[in-house]
């Protein structure tokens, strides 16, 4: 069935934290795939994200408070799928999607070389809405590194691209 809402641009948000596994506090990088983000205000630059509370990428983004939008162009389909579909819990969600770290420059964060732009965001506040949490996030810096297509989700497992 078609949603008035859609489609959405997909993104990936890459997140770093040490958080406790099994009770032990491990250093994780995970990346989640989201299509409810927005702009919110020009000034000062802040972004929104909304993340279900049972998410494990939630629990990093509220240990560190920092996370990455990555923009991705719509030839990553499949690694947006893996990513959304799988836990960071047990597995290195970089790894098994084949998709590369690069260090964040203003924040302790990875951001992923193959999207087509990214935003270093720092978290200043987050609210509860519903089954998830929205996080704004200050940009701290942002780059479009290439123009291109980009992908967007039209409603479940089903994607399209701009023209």
């Amino acid at each position: 069935m078609p949603s008035i809402t859609n489609p959405r641009q997909v993104v990936l948000v890459s997140c770093r934290a040490k958080v406790d596994l099994l009770g032990k506090k491990v250093h994780k990088d995970n990346i989640i795939a989201l299509s409810w983000h927005m702009p919110v205000s020009f000034s000062p630059v802040l972004y929104a994200i909304a993340i279900g509370k049972t998410r494990f990428s939630r629990k990093i983004i509220d240990e560190s408070n920092v996370f990455v939008v990555n923009f991705i162009p719509h030839t990553l389909e499949e690694k947006a799928l893996f990513t959304g579909r799988n836990s960071g819990i047990h597995i290195d969600k970089f790894k098994e999607a084949k998709l590369t770290k690069e260090e964040a420059e203003s924040i302790d964060c990875p951001k992923i070389k193959q999207a087509i732009g990214y935003l270093e965001c720092e978290v200043i506040n987050q609210f509860e809405v519903g089954d998830h949490i929205l996080y704004i996030g200050k940009v701290l810096k942002q780059d479009l590194k290439k123009n291109s297509k980009r992908l967007f989700q039209k409603i479940g497992d089903k994607f399209t691209t701009t023209i």
